[in-house]
């Protein structure tokens, strides 16, 4: 078995194998493969030189706590044909790949897990998380009245593309978790709606001088029900105002909000606290921490305090022990040999790592050993966010 990179004259093996992988075939109308970078590709040959696997990634931008942006490596399009699984092609497709990264020096990747079981193996943690949102619309009033401080517009997908780019560009950049869509995604298509050029309504929200700040994408998908893509918000007001357009839309009995983050506060809004139900709650984004000190660094931190992490990687057999140091907003993270406060797996530095899920959970939960009383609340509070991550980018 080889692992080999790919090309642009491999994109249609490449894609066939991955489809074939997932029993699959390709939609020739479809556009979620025509973002591929095949530069970042990676085919499992057998001696012959026959694919059997196939590993990608995107060249993503992630938005960390503190409203920093680094780049991210997006891990896509691993598979391996029925014929040839369990013979080590998936795991040496993922350390290849997590070798490649470091040599770009990149410093973290990310990925949707198909599989929870399968990713842990590698240090990836899930650190994102998403639910639905059903409201029943006979009883969707809410508890105070909105304020209307800007205007509706609506549109069709194929008329506001630009509008929806910039929009969401300017949402990313705020929220920890969020991942970037390269413009070549908007114009190809490649992706669920509303990057995908699927018919959809648009509701643009514009503030009081007409500049949008806010839209709804959303569909009719079975009688009386309202399926809402995503709601993109410059802000809680203009998230409000969205919310109530869907909720006043006639001749409907529900309207189902897709990919909703936990501190979505709809529920609290409405005067039937029960008018909305909660459902699909999952995993979303996992992440991966390639090189700890910068990663470490490059976040921002809002508590005061030092932490000694050992953190264990035995995907690339590793293992480091790491001092990490916050004043002032600002993070040093050096190796040490003091004694340790807390010892992890790199996965579940990855879980934390975004401020979505508490140290002090994992502990209790047994995947992270705290080695003194104050080490589990002093990890709290140290990794906490501004808010609480979230990603809607599907890859």
């Amino acid at each position: 078995m080889q692992i080999r990179s790919t090309t642009a004259e491999d994109r249609d093996v490449f894609v066939d194998t991955m489809f074939t992988a997932f029993a699959r075939f390709p939609d020739p109308a479809a556009q979620t493969w025509s973002a591929l970078e095949m530069d970042r590709g990676l085919l499992a040959v057998t001696g012959d030189g026959r694919p059997v696997g196939t590993a990608a990634a995107y060249s993503f931008e992630l938005t960390l706590p503190g409203e920093v942006v680094v780049p991210a490596a997006g891990v896509t399009a691993v598979g391996v044909l029925p014929t040839h699984r369990r013979r080590g092609a998936l795991s040496a497709m993922m350390r290849h790949q997590l070798a490649e990264f470091r040599e770009r020096g990149e410093i973290l990747s990310v990925l949707l897990a198909s599989e929870a079981l399968i990713y842990r193996r590698f240090g990836y943690g899930p650190a994102t998380y998403s639910r639905n949102l059903t409201v029943r619309r006979h009883q969707a009033a809410f508890a105070v009245t909105p304020a209307v401080t800007g205007s509706i517009e609506l549109l069709r997908r194929a008329d506001c593309g630009d509008i929806l780019e910039t929009l969401y560009d300017r949402y990313r950049r705020t929220r920890p978790g969020a991942l970037s869509r390269p413009h070549h995604w908007w114009t190809s298509g490649a992706g669920q709606p509303p990057i995908s050029h699927a018919q959809r309504h648009i509701a643009v929200h514009r503030d009081a001088d007409g500049v949008p700040d806010g839209y709804a994408s959303y569909s009719l998908t079975e009688p009386g029900t309202l399926t809402v893509d995503e709601v993109i918000a410059v802000d809680d007001e203009v998230s409000t105002a969205l919310a109530g357009f869907l909720l006043g839309h006639d001749l409907i009995t529900e309207v189902v909000f897709q990919r909703c983050p936990s501190d979505d506060p709809l529920r609290w809004q409405l005067e039937d606290f029960r008018a909305v139900e909660v459902g699909g709650d999952t995993d979303w984004l996992w992440v991966r921490l390639l090189d700890i000190p910068r990663a470490l660094t490059a976040r921002g931190w809002f508590t005061d305090g030092e932490l000694v992490l050992d953190v264990d990687d035995p995907a690339l057999g590793e293992h480091g022990r790491y001092l990490l140091t916050v004043r002032n907003g600002e993070a040093d993270c050096v190796p040490t040999d003091r004694e340790p406060d807390l010892s992890l797996d790199v996965s579940d530095l990855g879980s934390i790592y975004l401020g979505g899920t508490a140290p002090g959970t994992l502990v209790r939960a047994g995947r992270i050993r705290a080695h003194h009383p104050e080490a589990s609340s002093l990890a709290d509070a140290l990794f906490r966010a501004e808010r609480p991550p979230h990603c809607l980018h599907w890859f």
